[in-house]
């Protein structure tokens, strides 16, 4: 879950990507339905598009970092570009079939968002007739299945040791059992609101929401130093997690939402893992930025043989990258884990950023590449 502004580690993640789009709506002369989002507001240019691949481009006149979502009904969440810092503009592509959708601006990065309607209508052939492109959501679904089982199985042990009240314990779990969700976080995020009630971290509350799940935990071990009274929050945690699990277990994502899973994994890794932001109480950051860039590259892995087909070039050009950013992670190994983030130098710090940050300028094509036809 990111945190509620934006920090300048991650300038150069928030570049606007970009983008294509094979509706017929000429919002902007190009194709982009152009959104001007302010502190109070959330100008889209056209309540509705054509069936197929969607382009929005987004643009911050306001003073606050924002994010832009397109929600299917029950606040499924089809597509989402979060920091983007006022001024700056970013591109969201989303492939969206007939029905009801809405969007919405969130000045601050908290809140449900100021929202509009947004309506789809007829009918466009799915990227998946693309015989690459279906057996990339397949293979990328198995993975996803690998995953959910660990983090099942690791989560239980978490929970366990914390109603045991085994603090070091639960402490060597914690950042064990988060790998697995961050790994699969583009597609625990679609799901309403067990996102915030599993991540969410205090900062990034909004008001009245009440501080559950990984973090509220992380804070009782190393802060407060007291989880005798963690076991309902630990159930919870538990139960949310299982949602999770089952949901993404039977979710299908389109290839266009894999390619920004990997893309939005990275802009986790600058927003929070390099920042010490995530995992503030424990410093145990890197874990989740190891797992973050596994995660993405699991995704670019599944769409490799379409992306082959588009642009070798590219695919080059993301393998060394991906290489180079695990070298300069690797030297952080500690032990099975890594060092603790509050262990290394900002000297340190900034080669890992540099690295994450050649590897998104890649990586920000690849939505555009995937939704041509």
């Amino acid at each position: 879950m990111r945190p509620a502004r934006l920090l300048p580690v991650a300038a150069v993640l928030l570049v606007a990507a970009c983008g294509s789009s094979s509706t017929d709506d000429k919002a902007d002369g190009s194709g982009k339905i152009t959104v001007a989002a302010s502190d109070v507001s959330c100008d889209v240019a056209k309540a509705e598009s054509a069936a197929g691949t969607v382009t929005f481009a987004i643009a911050n006149k306001g003073n606050k970092v924002t994010e832009f979502y397109v929600y299917a009904p029950g606040d499924r969440v089809m597509g989402e570009v979060e920091n983007i810092a006022p001024g700056l503009s970013r591109e969201l592509i989303v492939e969206l079939s007939a029905g009801k959708y809405e969007t919405a601006c969130k000045p601050g990065m908290i809140g449900k968002g100021i929202r509009n309607g947004f309506t789809v209508t007829g009918s466009a052939a799915p990227l998946t007739e693309d015989a690459a492109l279906a057996q990339a959501t397949e293979d990328y679904q198995r993975y996803v299945k690998s995953q959910t089982g660990a983090l099942i199985e690791k989560t239980t042990e978490f929970v366990n040791a914390v109603k045991a009240g085994d603090a070091e314990k639960a402490k060597a779990l914690f950042p064990v059992s988060r790998t697995y969700w961050e790994r699969i976080e583009p597609v625990a995020e679609i799901f309403g609101d067990l996102d915030p009630a599993i991540d969410a971290r205090e900062d990034g509350l909004e008001p009245g929401q009440e501080f559950t799940g990984f973090h509220k935990i992380e804070k009782d071990l190393w802060v407060t130093k007291d989880i005798s009274k963690d076991g309902p929050l630990a159930d919870k945690l538990l139960a949310d997690v299982q949602k999770v699990v089952d949901l993404a277990n039977s979710a299908k994502l389109s290839p266009v939402q894999l390619a920004n899973g990997a893309k939005e994994l990275l802009d986790e890794v600058a927003t929070g893992k390099i920042t010490g932001e995530e995992d503030r109480y424990s410093h145990t950051d890197l874990w989740d930025f190891a797992a973050n860039v596994e995660g993405s590259k699991a995704a670019i892995a599944a769409l490799r043989p379409a992306l082959e087909e588009k642009d070798p070039a590219l695919v080059k050009t993301l393998d060394e990258r991906f290489e180079a950013v695990t070298s300069a992670l690797e030297k952080h190994r500690k032990g099975d884990g890594w060092q603790l983030h509050n262990e290394l130098s900002e000297a340190q710090l900034k080669v890992l950023s540099d690295n994450i940050n050649a590897l998104a300028e890649p990586i920000s094509k690849v939505a555009a590449l995937v939704a041509q036809k």
